[in-house]
């Protein structure tokens, strides 16, 4: 009996370790996984949704919970709710859901951020009025952003006798690029540092 317990408790430890292996495989090593593969495709299914790719992401949990034990099920619907929200731009279902899963909820600024997602680029079941509304909020956007950029590159150049409007836009949409590019850099870098700080937390325990 007691080398029945101490394999009841080894064995959780090693396939956590092995789920945390299956987040740095490719799509393809994922797909071929067969040892856990709830687990593979459920990382399939949420890497769909971050690329805000709902009918994949549906497909992968639908598939990932046929291929769970019992036991597996609730936890990857959890997940899916979580996934779906994401990919469909419903800020307020996923705060719910990662609530649900035990999980941190999202920041406000992430939240808002999701939001203007979906008023700009709407899922694809959010109807026709949804999309045109999105297409005009994006060019009174781009316009906004292009002015600000011609204001500021004007002001900029008031002591050396100012541009005129057609070099300001330009210089204002390089501008306005330049800025775009950082935010993303620094996005990008403050996602990673939080991957990071998550894996090595749930390494450590």
């Amino acid at each position: 009996m007691p080398p029945k317990q101490r394999q009841v408790r080894i064995e959780p430890r090693g396939a956590q370790r092995a789920i945390e292996a299956l987040e740095q495989r490719s799509d393809e090593e994922l797909e071929a996984e067969t040892k856990y593969k709830s687990a593979a495709l459920s990382i399939l299914g949420a890497r769909a949704a971050e690329r805000f790719d709902a009918d994949k992401a549906r497909g992968y949990f639908q598939r990932a919970i046929a291929a769970a034990r019992p036991q597996e099920r609730m936890q990857i619907r959890r997940m899916a709710d979580a996934s779906l929200a994401l990919a469909e731009r419903r800020a307020g279902d996923l705060k719910q859901a990662v609530a649900r899963l035990g999980h941190d909820a999202p920041s406000a600024r992430q939240l808002f951020f999701l939001q203007a997602a979906g008023l700009l680029v709407p899922p694809a079941s959010a109807g026709t009025v949804a999309r045109i509304r999105g297409i005009l909020l994006i060019i009174a956007l781009i316009i906004v952003m292009l002015a600000l950029g011609l204001g500021i590159v004007e002001l900029i150049s008031l002591p050396f006798g100012g541009l005129g409007l057609a070099p300001g836009i330009l210089l204002g949409l390089f501008l306005v690029i330049v800025v775009i590019a950082v935010a993303v850099v620094i996005g990008r870098r403050r996602r990673d540092r939080a991957l990071a700080a998550r894996t090595g937390s749930s390494s450590n325990s």
